[in-house]
């Protein structure tokens, strides 16, 4: 059998990267880190989730931004581990 060879060429890995994410300078201020420190001492050191302990957490807005959640709101936050906070992400993403 007689195979045709590639048709679609290859692209130059430049033209195939996404752009660097970029923070949002709201995640810089102070107000945000203290709004965070207060959403992570809430929980007592565990993903409000899936429970886990011992893991890094990250303070997250229950109502995203973009949708309109309050920004400083401690009811608006909880503190996740890294899965469940990529996890929401994507689910928020997605209902958009």
């Amino acid at each position: 059998m007689r195979t045709v060879g590639n048709r679609l060429g290859t692209k130059a890995p430049s033209r195939l990267t996404p752009p660097p994410k970029v923070r949002d300078d709201h995640y810089g201020r102070p107000e945000h880190k203290a709004w965070a420190k207060a959403v992570i001492k809430r929980a007592g050191g565990c993903c409000q989730d899936c429970g886990a302990t011992g893991k890094r957490l990250f303070a997250d807005h229950i109502v995203e931004l973009k949708d309109g959640g309050a920004k400083y709101d401690v009811d608006n936050g909880k503190a996740l581990c890294g899965s469940c906070h990529v996890s929401k992400g994507y689910r928020a993403r997605a209902a958009r």
